[in-house]
């Protein structure tokens, strides 16, 4: 009988550590891939844009999806709201006043995770 109790034991431990397997391989992450031109034309309206995805989903429906927008060397940023504009794209639309190098964040909250990358663009 204990023989028998530890196998079962055994097939179950087996069964388990297969079932971790299993979800491990499909996890799934939140992605945000900027769409940012590298030069950006002064005092123009210009589009600020990144493709969210989870996993092979594209996300529509992110809880929020900011640009924040800052010229290096100064202390001022900006944080313009995002829109949902169709495929798992967001874009704002922004004007930059004044010629140089600013940087680009976007801060991505969807599915329970939060993701930010950054991006560098010199005004012209």
């Amino acid at each position: 009988m204990k023989k028998w109790l530890l196998f079962l034991s055994f097939v179950l431990l087996v069964v388990a550590g297969c079932a971790n397997s299993a979800q491990e391989d499909e996890l799934a992450y939140l992605d945000v891939k900027m769409a940012v031109e590298e030069k950006l034309p002064a005092n123009e309206e210009v589009e600020l844009a990144c493709f969210v995805t989870y996993g092979d989903e594209k996300v529509t429906d992110a809880s929020e999806v900011k640009f924040e927008v800052w010229k290096h060397g100064e202390e001022n940023r900006q944080m313009i709201e995002g829109k949902h504009v169709g495929d798992g794209k967001y874009v704002a639309r922004y004007t930059f006043e004044t010629k140089g190098t600013y940087a680009v964040v976007a801060h991505v909250t969807a599915k329970n995770m939060h993701n930010m990358p950054k991006v560098d663009v010199v005004v012209e």
